[in-house]
């Protein structure tokens, strides 16, 4: 069965209950019976934050959850996946693999910290809905009584976000190649199923001196020094007369280009009702294309496939990359919102999986949002 055929869904259903929804509570049903184990690799994550491409104990916290993830090897985990700290973990049905090509939907985890404050950005909250909606998925597809569709799950720890772009070293090693979907979900101060990502595109600017005899003839020197800092001056005058979508902001050398996040709105309708399923209050469209977001590497991704990127409240009204946001990212309370939003996104993924029309739609946005930006570029 190839992806976009009918996928029927087998076994029967309680009076008045869809069996997908019955497949989607099933998935609830595996991530609440994994909520222990799932905090504990947050926390594990939280309590010992590391920088970018640094990440080496969460990436041994992140391997060893699935290598251990029952029953026993039920997971392929491959670490240092293209990068030291990057891993692929993979579960499909017995038999998967061989033609036809199955569906292979990927959730994404996070869990490089920011200098200084830590999980200030809640990446421990990423790493930990990216696992959740994995097991999620592949449990309620294991609780089918006959054969499974043809899919793969796949989970990628994708490391240096905040500093260097390791989603796009992943991209450039082919760690995305073939992989159909992709999902992964931000912690926030509210819950939405899109905002406008801001792109990040390098300026590199030189300044070159001349040197002369400080006290004897200074006239004669040129200061590379001064021209920097005026420069430097002056862009931050001219920020406020800037347009509220509009960043500019000194960066590090070296990093990687950050693209748009390409939406997908077949992708977020999809996720925005089963959200509202579980109780999740989303703010309204308007407020979706009217706002922003911050900047991310996964705007690359939504450029090789499609994907979702939805932001979720975790019971606290701090802004990131604050210390009191990583206190909230480490707190209990955001546990429950945190799982909340990985049932939704298993139960989007069981929707992709069952749901052939929806997989069109989201491949026809994919491409449509493609064009668009290639005629935004050349024009």
């Amino acid at each position: 069965m190839r992806p976009g055929e009918e996928r029927p869904v087998e076994g029967g259903a309680c009076a008045g209950v869809s069996e997908l929804e019955l497949l989607k509570l099933r998935a609830a049903e595996r991530i609440d019976k994994a909520a222990e184990r799932l905090g504990a690799l947050s926390r594990a994550i939280w309590s010992e934050p590391e920088l970018a491409y640094e990440e080496h104990r969460a990436h041994g916290v992140m391997t060893r959850f699935f290598e251990c993830e029952p029953p026993a090897a039920s997971w392929t985990v491959q670490p240092h996946y293209h990068l030291a700290t990057a891993f692929r973990a993979e579960w499909g049905p017995p038999g998967v693999g061989a033609a036809p090509r199955p569906l292979q939907l990927g959730f994404l985890c996070e869990y490089d910290a920011l200098p200084g404050i830590g999980h200030a950005c809640g990446h421990n909250l990423i790493a930990e809905v990216g696992a959740a909606a994995a097991l999620g998925v592949k449990g309620a597809l294991e609780s089918l009584p006959g054969p499974p569709p043809p899919v793969k799950v796949i989970v990628l720890g994708t490391p240096a976000e905040e500093d260097g772009g390791g989603k796009i070293d992943l991209i450039e090693a082919g760690a995305f190649k073939n992989l159909d979907v992709v999902f992964m979900a931000h912690p926030s101060q509210e819950n939405a199923a899109y905002l406008p990502d801001v792109a990040e595109h390098d300026v590199t600017v030189k300044y070159y001196g001349k040197a002369s005899h400080a006290a004897a003839y200074p006239w004669e020197g040129v200061n590379a020094l001064d021209a920097a800092v005026l420069a430097y001056n002056n862009l931050s005058v001219l920020r406020q007369q800037m347009k509220p979508t509009w960043r500019v902001h000194e960066i590090k050398g070296g990093a990687h280009d950050y693209y748009n996040v390409l939406p997908n709105k077949s992708l977020w309708k999809a996720y925005i009702e089963n959200g509202k399923k579980l109780g999740i209050e989303f703010i309204s469209e308007d407020a979706i294309l009217n706002g922003s977001s911050g900047s991310t590497d996964f705007g690359n991704v939504t450029f090789v496939v499609p994907g979702i990127h939805p932001y979720f409240y975790i019971g606290s009204d701090a802004l990131n990359h604050t210390e009191q946001y990583t206190e909230a990212a480490g707190s209990q309370e955001a546990q429950f919102y945190t799982l909340r939003t990985a049932k939704a996104l298993a139960m989007t993924a069981l929707d992709v999986i069952f749901k052939p029309e929806l997989l069109q739609r989201i491949k026809e946005d994919f491409k449509l949002k493609l064009q668009e930006e290639f005629l935004n570029t050349v024009e």
